[in-house]
């Protein structure tokens, strides 16, 4: 594909209560772009998570970003070791950045 760049894209679930955390490692990790989708639901190892719930105040949050494969390893690493303690769940899977104005990776 034309004016694309091969990159990782991670997707990382989090309980709303380690956003802040997370977002410390990225930082760490130098990512200089991220989106953060909040009110994230479902089911996983702390139970169901309903955003709609207005008795639960336990929210998801996910986070989505794409870096070059380097960055990646670096992200990987930093997070393998606390993610047991953030309780969520990180993907990863390559992807194409379309090449615009601006550059957020």
């Amino acid at each position: 594909m034309n004016n694309s760049i091969a990159m990782k894209r991670f997707e990382i679930v989090v309980g709303i209560e380690q956003l802040e955390q997370l977002t410390e490692l990225l930082e760490k990790c130098s990512v200089r772009g991220y989106t953060v989708l909040k009110q994230a639901g479902g089911l996983g190892s702390r139970g169901v998570r309903d955003p709609g719930d207005v008795l639960m105040e336990q929210e998801n949050v996910m986070v989505v970003l794409a870096c070059k494969d380097e960055q990646a390893q670096k992200i990987a690493s930093e997070l393998r070791p606390v993610l047991k303690g953030l309780g969520g769940m990180c993907l990863i899977s390559d992807c194409l950045w379309l090449e615009g104005p601006a550059v957020s990776y």
